[in-house]
């Protein structure tokens, strides 16, 4: 059997993969990158048909390629639909001539034994490979908790598997996750006329923009993309925010106004009632607490450079709590309140069990230093707070992406002239 034999494999090629193939052919490192299905495909096929990204065009992208060259009606403020965002990667790709092999799944990756790089078996043969790159993304297994029995007669999908309202049973719905997503289906939902519940955890509420600039531009002038490190206890906290219907503030108080009905945390089921922690009021008021410190960061800055911003007091107006706030719901007969579907917006989880190596810690994350694991060779791409809070972001995989080429680059130096010094001590 055949063996290709390449510097540097990157699997996956989404955004980070494709920022990583620029950055590495810039290097002057031969490389491919591998993809089990299309480009940006969970773009395509794994999202909600009405979704947009959440960042303005002007600000997640790449800095090669605007949205605009690829769909003309997208503007530098505009909320890119989804396809316009899978198609925009394709346009890059194009652009870079990245070396990307589709319709190729990886396996199996191992070290080579008794000499240096790895055996990466795929499903269109073996390749061996002096460094591999694993571009996956954080997105890459959904996690459905096991708290309603699939026997519970219940519909359960996890957001990834949500389209539109039209698929759902009639009945009232459940939306567990307060995160950009279960916020945005369960909006789309209300509007829809479905009856929504939607189960709140602990969330940050930046407002979608202030005094005339998106959110994406205050974290950014207020160097909060490029913070190094995680708060403590903060690791796993979502973000509220919508790019729908042009952008607008998530405010749950307003939601549960115009009919949304809050509850708390979801945590178990028995006998066809499923039960909420007593956490709704403090997890919206820490939102709110998070959503006026951001405000109060915003206008210290406009003092501070004297900017030309307008004033804008109706960002700090409140609603009048509805009756699910001042009396929340702690318990819920499914049947009664006539809860037909459950939507599982709850995140994801790495896999990695292709990666036949020990870089892993007790919670099968890797363990590296802004990328680079624990076992030489082997980089990571893509996770968030990676090197900053913005390393998740298309922007943000970019520039690190970069720092990994770098190492690459050097790495390839010193073996290079192993190589080298190792040929003249044979001919002599």
């Amino acid at each position: 059997m055949s063996v290709e034999k390449i510097d540097t494999l990157v699997v996956g090629a989404g955004q980070a993969g494709l920022a990583m193939s620029e950055h590495l052919s810039q290097s002057g490192v031969p490389h491919i990158v591998l993809e089990r299905h299309r480009i940006a495909e969970r773009w395509r096929s794994e999202r909600w048909d009405s979704l947009v990204a959440n960042g303005p065009a002007w600000h997640d992208r790449f800095p090669g390629l605007e949205f605009s060259d690829v769909d003309r009606h997208v503007g530098p403020n505009d909320f890119a639909p989804k396809e316009t965002v899978a198609d925009y990667f394709v346009a890059y790709s194009k652009k870079i001539a990245a070396p990307i092999r589709c319709g190729v799944e990886v396996l199996k990756l191992e070290k080579n034994v008794g000499r240096p790089g790895f055996c990466v078996e795929t499903s269109a043969g073996v390749i061996e490979a002096n460094s591999v790159v694993a571009a996956t993304g954080p997105f890459q297994r959904p996690i459905i908790p096991e708290v309603v029995p699939p026997k519970a007669g219940i519909l359960q999908m996890h957001s990834t598997g949500y389209r539109n309202p039209g698929q759902l049973p009639h009945g009232a719905v459940l939306v567990v996750g307060s995160g950009s997503s279960g916020t945005q289906i369960a909006a789309e939902l209300l509007e829809s006329g479905k009856r929504v519940y939607l189960s709140v955890g602990p969330h940050d509420r930046p407002p979608r923009a202030y005094r005339g600039r998106d959110f994406c531009w205050w974290l950014g002038v207020l160097g909060k993309w490029d913070a190094a490190a995680q708060e403590a206890g903060r690791e796993h906290v979502t973000i509220a925010v919508s790019g729908a219907r042009g952008g607008h503030t998530i405010d749950f108080r307003r939601l549960a106004a115009k009919g949304m009905i809050l509850v708390g945390r979801t945590e178990a089921h028995a006998n066809g009632v499923i039960s909420f922690a007593p956490d709704l009021v403090e997890n919206l008021e820490r939102g709110d607490a998070n959503h006026r410190s951001l405000l109060d960061e915003a206008d210290a800055y406009v003092a501070r450079n004297g900017l030309d911003l307008p004033e804008e007091a109706e960002a700090r107006a409140t609603v009048p709590d509805s009756d699910c706030v001042t009396d929340p719901i702690l318990a819920l007969d499914l049947k009664e309140a006539e809860i037909t579907a459950i939507i599982w917006a709850t995140g994801f989880v790495a896999d990695y069990n292709w990666m036949k190596i020990d870089i892993f810690n007790e919670n099968d994350r890797p363990r590296h230093q802004r990328g680079v694991s624990a076992e030489p060779g082997i980089y990571f791409l893509g996770l968030p707070w990676q090197s900053r809070r913005g390393s998740s972001f298309i922007w943000g995989v970019w520039h690190d992406a970069k720092y990994l080429a770098d190492q690459i680059a050097t790495q390839r130096k010193y073996i290079n002239y192993h190589v080298a010094a190792q040929s003249q001590v044979e001919i002599a």
